[in-house]
């Protein structure tokens, strides 16, 4: 139980470096496709180092269906998350000494963060903010569960839930900056709201922690409705 957790704080803390210091910077000048790949390749490096310990959740919303699906116990689900979060946490604090330590203002990159509003790109509303994000984690979640219902699809596990997250984050990116994962937006919004780079992000932040959850439940539920883990 304890390598499992620390694989998955230091894997959430990896996602948050990786992926939010490429969309801090607007994918160093290639955009959203450049961001949507960094979080994408990420996540496959990640699965194929860490998921023969953990699983390779790093995603409270991936847990939470894995639990649906009793393939995690209670216990289990809450060490996953509070590592989780805990790595989200340490990802965005790492991004802010980054930026700070090579003299970028940090407040002129963000961290990040995902928003509606002023805080989005076209300025999605609160209510659609959460139905995109309820839409792009159940897509994400339930291929997730696809692929990891049959021993047969392990070797291509990893590439089909990285570009899984790549396509998500495709769509998503100009709406709400795609969240899809709590411990992701949690962690880069905390540390943005206690450091002043944005001292907003903490109150949005609960939209992209419930949505992306009942996302991942909605997919666990209704992949099991149509009968994929028998």
């Amino acid at each position: 139980m304890g390598k499992k957790c620390l694989a998955e704080f230091i894997g959430t803390a990896v996602l948050v470096t990786f992926g939010c210091g490429v969309a801090a910077t607007n994918g160093f000048g290639t955009g959203y496709v450049g961001i949507a790949l960094a979080f994408g390749l990420v996540i496959i490096a990640l699965a194929y180092s860490i998921g023969n310990i953990s699983g390779c959740h790093i995603n409270p919303a991936v847990s939470v269906a894995m639990l649906i699906n009793k393939k995690l116990t209670p216990k289990e689900f809450l060490g996953y998350v509070i590592s989780q979060f805990l790595g989200g946490i340490l990802g965005a604090l790492i991004l802010y000494l980054i930026f700070v330590c090579s003299n970028t203002a940090p407040a002129d990159l963000g961290l990040g963060t995902n928003g509606y509003g002023t805080a989005s790109n076209i300025g999605i509303s609160m209510t659609g903010a959460f139905m995109v994000e309820i839409l792009l984690t159940f897509v994400f979640v339930f291929s997730i569960c696809g692929v990891t219902s049959k021993e047969k699809f392990g070797n291509a596990a990893g590439l089909v839930i990285g570009f899984s997250l790549t396509l998500v984050h495709l769509f998503g990116l100009p709406l709400t900056g795609t969240s899809v994962n709590p411990a992701r937006s949690f962690g880069p919004a905390l540390v943005a709201a206690l450091s002043g780079v944005n001292p907003y992000a903490l109150m949005q932040v609960w939209v992209f922690v419930v949505a992306p959850l009942v996302g991942g439940a909605l997919a666990a539920v209704i992949y099991d409705m149509l009968g994929g883990n028998k």
